[in-house]
């Protein structure tokens, strides 16, 4: 009389070992992700001080400093008013003309915005935006 053992098919998966796993991963991850940020790499752009893409003739040099006063060529002082005046006697009939402008750090962005603005409507050819040096720095 040997009693038979019957053993049923399980039809369930046991999900506890996988969210187990999941949860662990979680963790490692949680605990890796700041290093991983401190470990980005930090770049250092280098800094020009030329602009190869224009010929000295064709380009138009705008400053904007810090207490809004704009200089037009580094030698005629202009107020936003009379930028578009000074710039269309500078541009002329010439649509080959690039603008550049060299702006405080301080200055708002707004500011340099519409200088962009008056420099397309008068059909600049290209545009470019640099940052003005320290004055009375002693070097670079």
């Amino acid at each position: 009389m040997s009693k038979r053992v019957r053993r049923e098919v399980m039809g369930e998966i046991n999900m506890v070992p996988f969210i187990d796993i999941v949860l662990i991963l979680l963790i490692i991850f949680m605990v890796l992700t700041p290093f991983l940020v401190q470990m980005q790499l930090k770049v250092d752009l280098p800094k020009s001080n030329t602009v190869n893409a224009v010929a000295e003739d064709d380009l138009i040099r705008i400053e904007v400093q810090k207490n809004g006063k704009i200089t037009v060529g580094g030698n005629t002082t202009v107020n936003m008013d009379g930028l578009q005046k000074e710039l269309t006697l500078r541009m002329g009939r010439a649509s080959n003309k690039a603008i550049l402008v060299e702006a405080d750090k301080d200055v708002p962005i707004q500011t340099v915005v519409s200088v962009f603005d008056v420099a397309k409507e008068l059909g600049a050819a290209k545009l470019g935006i640099g940052v003005l040096e320290k004055a009375g720095g002693g070097g670079k």
